[in-house]
């Protein structure tokens, strides 16, 4: 599903890898998001990119990761869950449709994090295990997701915000965490499509697909990354440790927590 993603690289391969420009031209208030996130969750802001129709160029802005649609007055009364976007659902849903024709994005990362399940027989708990998800090159990529600018029904809050477009595992996800979702990550020869508008009546449909598992890689970690309080280098430091069974006992872990501007 994608819950939480690491963004390690710094502002110089940020640019390269997404063809972003000259690092002057980035405005100022960027610096303090671009700094390497070892523990990106949803409810806080994050770096994205977009392309600028008026300057026909990729653009850098910070958004809110929960999509708020235009119709949303207070987000703290929103119960609607916009973290996450069907691929299934972007045509057929008035939530996320004309996102998908018209404000398309990729969220840069470098890894990303899904758990596995094991339940405690023994205390009827259970244990998260995370697992991080990379490119076997090391490169960093782009999570498909769709945006949208909200503001408050007094114009006094405004704020770009996004969800991560998800779609079903390929075998290295479903293999290591038995998930039944995972994030859409796009080539790199197809980012220029993905975020150009295009004929909006003929979305590209077609990069609505798993990423080829043959060209990822999978670790375990420890369940530190299960707290977004913890963020530091050492949470994509594998496990080496035993996975636990499903017969011993534990703490319960669901990698809850998350905070919000809301």
């Amino acid at each position: 599903m994608c819950g939480r993603f690491q963004r390690r690289l710094d502002k110089k391969q940020m640019m390269e890898a997404f063809g972003l420009g000259a690092l002057e031209e980035m405005d100022v208030s960027l610096e303090v998001g671009l700094a390497p996130n070892y523990n990106a969750a949803p409810g806080s802001m994050h770096p994205v990119v977009v392309w600028d129709d008026d300057f026909g160029m990729r653009a850098l802005r910070m958004m809110y990761w929960r999509f708020l649609p235009p119709y949303c007055t207070d987000p703290k009364k929103f119960n609607w869950s916009t973290l996450h976007a069907g691929a299934e659902n972007l045509l057929s849903s008035t939530m996320w449709k004309k996102a998908f024709q018209y404000r398309r994005c990729l969220i840069p990362a470098d890894s990303f994090v899904e758990w596995k399940t094991i339940d405690k027989k023994a205390s009827k708990k259970t244990l998260k295990l995370p697992f991080l998800f990379a490119l076997k090159t090391g490169d960093p990529f782009g999570i498909g997701g769709i945006w949208q600018h909200w503001r408050s029904p007094d114009g006094k809050t405004r704020m770009d915000t996004f969800a991560v477009v998800t779609v079903e595992p390929n075998e290295i996800v479903h293999d290591m965490t038995d998930h039944d979702r995972m994030p859409l990550l796009i080539e790199k020869k197809d980012y220029e499509r993905w975020l150009q508008g295009g004929d909006v009546e003929r979305p590209p449909v077609d990069l609505l697909r798993p990423f080829d598992a043959d060209k990822m890689k999978a670790w375990r970690v420890g369940t530190s990354i299960n707290s977004v309080r913890n963020n530091d280098p050492s949470l994509i430091t594998p496990d080496d440790t035993p996975e636990p069974g499903d017969d011993e006992g534990g703490e319960s872990s669901n990698g809850s927590g998350q905070m919000g501007l809301f």
